[in-house]
């Protein structure tokens, strides 16, 4: 997947940054309720681990807000995700443009034999911390591909089953 160019009004928000992660899961359904159901924000609470999402601003599609919290309390990370491309049932395009996480992110449905679907997520973030943070991400980046690889099999078994759109 390729990196997304610029996007208006977000700066350099919307380019990639050094840190990178990708995680591919085979989905045993339609690629049109694979994608309903990741783009069912609010539901994403389900599968991704400490986490609450739900939409700020708009409907959920293009122009869209997206506000995800992660953690206990104080020790809570915020990420603010503006949704730059809607292009159902294949592709979404978010750029993470809060104070810590920033930098853009996709994820593509590709429709197989089968009614079965390859999800592939994107995420290319600039690392706070500078040069520090830079050096560490070759001991963060598997533990990163870890946690978003184990989310997706969560989804995937989730749409599945049934129980996610």
């Amino acid at each position: 997947m390729s990196a997304p160019g610029p996007v208006d009004g977000l700066g350099d928000a919307a380019t990639p940054g050094t840190g990178e992660v990708t995680a591919t899961v085979i989905v045993n359904a339609p690629a049109a309720r694979v994608f309903a159901a990741f783009t069912n924000w609010e539901r994403q609470s389900d599968w991704i681990p400490l986490t609450r999402v739900r939409v700020v601003e708009g409907d959920g599609g293009e122009g869209s807000l997206i506000e995800a919290i992660t953690g206990f309390g104080s020790a809570a990370l915020r990420d603010e995700m503006r949704v730059v491309r809607v292009d159902a049932p294949y592709e979404v395009r978010v750029v993470h443009c809060g104070k810590v996480l920033r930098g853009p992110g996709a994820m593509r449905c590709t429709a197989m034999a089968g009614d079965r679907t390859q999800v592939v997520m994107h995420e290319w973030f600039h690392l706070p911390g500078g040069a520090a943070t830079r050096l560490a991400w070759p001991l963060i980046w598997p533990g990163s591909k870890l946690s978003l690889k184990g989310a997706l099999k969560k989804f995937g078994r989730l749409v599945e089953q049934g129980r996610l759109p």
